[in-house]
């Protein structure tokens, strides 16, 4: 784990995220079993928009820990909505392992020489930016700070 950490800084993990997202994003409207983009299926819009949260949340932490602030709410409920978001992209990771174990199903039909390798591709990216959002989140609470729920100097209720 150590190893990972000193490979994987804030910085990389930052960087390899918003590729991971980016990627995800384009390969979120390809159809394996036709080897063609479907850009007119509402369904496939739903990552696009989720990863809009999980980039800025890319961009709070990185803003955190170039200005030296800590945490607020704001930021807090970022964080939520991401481990909502995560759920999805552990779903879409057991969709993409599905359509991987369905490829002996159509041995009869013709399936697209880019199958097994797209396939094995986009389901890697999925793993890896589970494991990138964890490491975040770690590194937040590392370099930014932990959520203070019980601190609430800030709020007086008499004025």
């Amino acid at each position: 784990m150590k190893a990972i950490i000193n490979i994987l800084t804030l910085k990389r993990s930052l960087i390899s995220s918003a590729i991971v997202l980016g990627l995800l994003v384009i390969f979120n409207f390809y159809g394996p079993y036709t080897n063609k983009f479907y850009f007119f299926k509402v369904s496939n819009y739903i990552l696009p928009v989720l990863t809009v949260a999980h980039f800025t949340y890319l961009y709070v932490l990185w803003f955190k820990v170039t200005e030296h602030e800590d945490t607020d709410v704001p930021m807090r409920n970022l964080e939520y909505a991401l481990y909502g978001i995560v759920l999805v992209y552990v779903y879409k990771t057991f969709e993409s392992l599905y359509v991987l174990t369905t490829y002996s199903d159509y041995q009869s039909h013709v399936m697209p020489s880019v199958f097994l390798p797209l396939g094995i591709l986009i389901l890697i990216l999925y793993l890896f930016l589970i494991g990138l959002t964890v490491l975040l989140i770690k590194y937040r609470k590392e370099n930014v700070g932990e959520y203070k729920f019980d601190d609430m100097d800030h709020i007086d209720s008499w004025e």
